[in-house]
């Protein structure tokens, strides 16, 4: 069986089902081209008489020559008016010729709303191979997983209806309440703390509390903790430091709190919940103590490593995550999106700074937009196929998509870091254009001016201005937040903006933040209250010198919009005149689309 270029020298698959999984990697990776132009064939083949590609005059053509020469690049905004329709109730074929059977959103906004990307029913089919991967690899290098379990705190969010009656959801809410998640197969290796029904109630308070409780009843059994994002798995222990006591309380009294008032929880729980007096007594010692420094190994103390994504903005988080696991090595298992279900970590036990992800060349068909960091704007527009990548060379990710997607630019920068077999691994480097980002969320600079631009207003009828500005994400706090630098001109000192205005701003900014920002403001509470710094008159000023002495160009220089180099940080916060944080919510509800 060839799969010695993966487990070698690790050792023989788990079982036999991982050996079948593991030969089905190397096979896929060695014959990348022709697994890719199998996949562009079927897709092509498939889709041949949907609108789209007949605007095209492919003439049933399913090469990639005629592919590439005819079908153009496109954006979501390109493609939103077709969406739309879809999303209105046209069921002819438009993009594919499987019927949509749901639009999962996107984090990435437009427009300052979710993207509502078209997905066919055998895409979780695909989704759910890819899934059913990635614990063969992980067994390779992390054995006895069968002997316990993994405490994952996982979710799903609000989903709504498009006008032509489609469900628009999240990718993994999707999933979760498929029946691939929710009937899936008992496996040793992959068994959850976390019942279903925690995990598939809508109230977020609801379901964490109730996965948190499960975990500490079985916190000997845990062997992995987890969460999609890195700031996901912050929230959880947030969540522990918040609500340790009436977590205790449960265990001591074998009653389950009354705030879950879920039925379905409640129900599953009760099979769950026992009165157990040294379990309580363990919690309250541990949890009242102000040092929760190695809190995670404190309480689940055969935890071997922690599974959540730490690449991209997410990196912002693992010295928090190194605090409180004590360096527990942090595990990127996949490499995902709404669009599509791209590839896997093979090598899950390396440092965060190293993971790269090898593309499955099955999933769909990939191209690559050479993409130059020194001049983001120069560049190529030849698209570069899955194998034909170079090795330190940065790419913008293209793809073709079984749902009807064609040459689709996903938005996603990468950096070629290797090969396994024939198909290439990447460094997920960065969200093209993307500014700031907690959890989910995804601001660029366009909506933090407006953000700032409309804020200003409110500073009008006292003769003020906002000289200029710049932001970072702060994640030292849980959940983290936005914080806002702004240098204030005040033309009349007997008049200048009040502590309460400067707190409207910090609405007036939120208000004005996509609606994925503010559902998870709102609904999720995985940011936290934006906030303003008014710095001292000359702070700019300030930043464009010490820039100068580190070599900028005086002609070229501009304030950038968001910092986060500690030095320039540190001149920052030693000018800070005073804080200020929104006070409120901002206004969200789940998106209807017209």
């Amino acid at each position: 069986m060839a799969v010695d270029a993966l487990c070698s020298p690790l050792g023989p698959p788990a079982c036999e089902k991982d050996a079948k999984a593991l030969q089905f990697i190397e096979e896929m990776t060695r014959s990348a081209d022709a697994v890719q132009a199998r996949v562009l064939a079927e897709i092509l083949s498939r889709n041949s008489e949907t609108e789209y590609l007949r605007r095209y005059n492919l003439a049933g053509a399913t090469d990639r020559e005629t592919f590439k020469s005819k079908i153009p690049m496109v954006t979501y905004e390109d493609l939103e008016p077709i969406i739309q329709r879809i999303a209105n109730g046209d069921r002819s074929p438009i993009l594919s010729a499987h019927p949509i059977s749901e639009f999962l959103t996107s984090s990435g906004t437009s427009a300052g709303e979710r993207k509502l990307m078209p997905t066919i029913r055998e895409e979780l089919d695909r989704r759910q191979l890819l899934y059913s991967l990635l614990m063969p690899v992980m067994n390779l290098y992390m054995p006895g997983l069968d002997k316990g379990k993994g405490l994952y705190f996982l979710f799903v969010k609000s989903e709504t209806k498009t006008p032509g009656g489609l469900l628009a959801r999240p990718v993994l809410t999707s999933y979760y309440k498929s029946d691939h998640f929710k009937t899936r197969a008992f496996d040793p290796y992959n068994v959850y703390t976390s019942p279903n029904e925690a995990i598939l109630c809508p109230d977020s308070f609801q379901s964490m509390y109730s996965q948190m409780l499960c975990g500490l009843y079985e916190r000997q059994q845990v062997l992995r903790l987890g969460a999609i994002f890195a700031s996901g798995l912050l929230r959880a222990i947030r969540f522990l430091q918040l609500n340790w006591r009436e977590l205790a309380h449960d265990i001591r009294t074998g009653t389950l709190n009354l705030k879950i008032s879920d039925s379905d929880i409640r129900s599953c729980m009760a099979r769950v919940l026992r009165p157990d007096m040294e379990l309580a007594d363990f919690i309250e010692s541990e949890c009242s103590k102000d040092n929760w420094e190695r809190i995670i190994t404190r309480v689940w103390p055969n935890t071997k490593y922690l599974e959540v994504i730490v690449t991209g903005a997410m990196a912002q988080y693992i010295p928090t995550l190194d605090y409180y696991s004590g360096g527990l090595p942090k595990v990127c298992t996949m490499y995902a999106s709404s669009e599509c279900y791209f590839g896997l970590n093979l090598n899950p036990m390396c440092k965060p700074s190293e993971v790269s992800y090898t593309i499955m060349p099955n999933m769909a068909y990939f191209e690559f937009l050479p993409h130059d960091p020194n001049s983001p704007s120069a560049g190529s527009d030849k698209l570069v196929d899955l194998v034909d990548v170079e090795v330190g060379k940065e790419y913008e990710l293209v793809i073709t998509t079984y749902a009807g997607l064609c040459r689709y630019r996903v938005g996603d920068i990468l950096r070629v870091t290797g090969f396994h077999n024939s198909a290439p691994q990447f460094h997920f480097v960065r969200r093209k254009n993307v500014l700031l980002s907690i959890d989910s969320d995804k601001t660029d600079e366009a909506e933090l001016q407006s953000a700032v631009e409309n804020a200003s207003k409110l500073l009008n009828t006292f003769n003020t201005t906002v000289v200029e500005y710049t932001s970072y994400a702060d994640t030292k706090t849980i959940p983290g937040h936005y914080v806002i630098y702004w240098e204030l001109l005040v033309k009349d000192p007997t008049n200048s903006p009040t502590k309460e205005v400067l707190e409207q701003c910090c609405l007036a900014m939120e208000e004005s933040l996509n609606s994925v920002y503010r559902q998870g403001r709102v609904e999720c509470n995985s940011i936290g209250a934006l906030e303003i710094r008014v710095v001292k008159n000359g702070t700019f000023e300030e930043l464009m010198d010490y820039a100068i002495s580190r070599g900028a160009s005086i002609n070229q220089y501009k304030v950038p919009r968001c910092v986060n180099f500690t030095p320039i940080m540190e001149l920052l916060d030693s000018r800070v005149l005073s804080n200020h944080f929104s006070q409120s919510l901002p206004h969200w509800t789940p998106e209807r689309r017209r």
